[in-house]
């Protein structure tokens, strides 16, 4: 979980419904869905944007099979790897193909919710 205090930017929870750690401000959890509370779809739409999108799809060759592992590794400003996570793992065989997205969703938080660094 998250150092930061409850209330202020980046405070983390568990998901009740798949226990994932998410962001204490999330009304709906990134990932199973799962509503957490009620939000005005107009505040949510309007708050959100993805600041990183990107796709792509990798194909297996006609020769041979191959397995794949999805790694997604968080760096701060100098470098240094602060998370770092298998999302997935699979095989390929020939003819077979794999999509794969990764999005970073980001929403404005409300002067009274910042830290200060020290």
């Amino acid at each position: 979980m998250s150092a930061a205090r409850p209330g202020t930017a980046g405070a983390t929870r568990t998901c009740p419904h798949c226990k994932a750690t998410i962001l204490e401000s999330a009304a709906v959890c990134p990932a199973c869905r799962g509503h957490l509370r009620y939000e005005a779809p107009a505040e949510t739409a309007a708050a959100k944007f993805s600041p990183l999108q990107v796709e792509g799809t990798i194909q297996a060759p006609e020769e041979h099979a191959f397995e794949y592992t999805m790694v997604v590794a968080i760096r701060n400003e100098r470098g240094e790897e602060i998370g770092r996570h298998v999302v997935g793992v699979g095989a390929l065989f020939p003819g077979e193909s794999r999509s794969f997205s990764v999005t970073v969703e980001a929403k404005p938080v409300p002067a009274g919710k910042r830290r200060t660094r020290h």
